[in-house]
């Protein structure tokens, strides 16, 4: 599964991109996406997660809708990650979990998803990441395969795509 950060805020003066954190928008959008992995019985073995500062947030906001603790690994390689950093990440994750959030940034999660998943007629999920993978957005990935080093390019099929302005209007793009 990937999860791009909420919302973060522009507005607020830090000094380094990496300390930017969530605005109010992208802490409910957080909570929301949450609070449907839960309705949704949707979970994850572990997580590995980006350190910067709208990632924790984040995921604090994502585990409260959620009604869970979660305990990522935090990974600065995530940071800012290409497609194929974040690649390296995943195909390095233990074999003993058997579903994996991560936790990043875009463009890497976008061109992540469609480096992953073929483009096929008629997939209306990946032509929506193709167009744009928004903030608090969710995609789940199936493979099959046993180990996360056995991922490939092409290898998977898009099984979800869930942005917060599916769960809420208000969650949508700022008019």
């Amino acid at each position: 599964m990937l999860l791009r950060h909420a919302k973060s805020g522009w507005d607020d003066p830090v000094s380094r991109d990496f300390d930017r954190p969530l605005n109010e928008k992208g802490k409910r959008a957080a909570h929301r996406v949450g609070a449907y992995l839960r309705e949704h019985h949707i979970g994850f073995d572990h997580v590995v997660a980006s350190p910067a500062i709208r990632v924790v947030e984040t995921i604090e906001h994502l585990a409260e809708g959620a009604g869970e603790t979660i305990a990522p690994s935090w990974d600065k390689r995530v940071y800012l990650a290409s497609a194929v950093s974040l690649l390296d990440v995943i195909q390095e994750a233990d074999n003993s979990h058997d579903s994996l959030l991560l936790v990043g940034h875009n463009p890497g999660l976008e061109d992540l998803v469609l480096m992953l998943v073929p483009d096929r007629p008629g997939d209306e999920a990946r032509d929506q990441v193709e167009e744009k993978f928004p903030t608090a957005s969710i995609a789940e990935i199936s493979f099959p395969v046993d180990r996360w080093e056995d991922i490939r390019p092409n290898g998977g099929a898009l099984s979800l795509f869930v942005r917060p302005r599916d769960l809420d209007p208000e969650l949508g793009p700022d008019r």
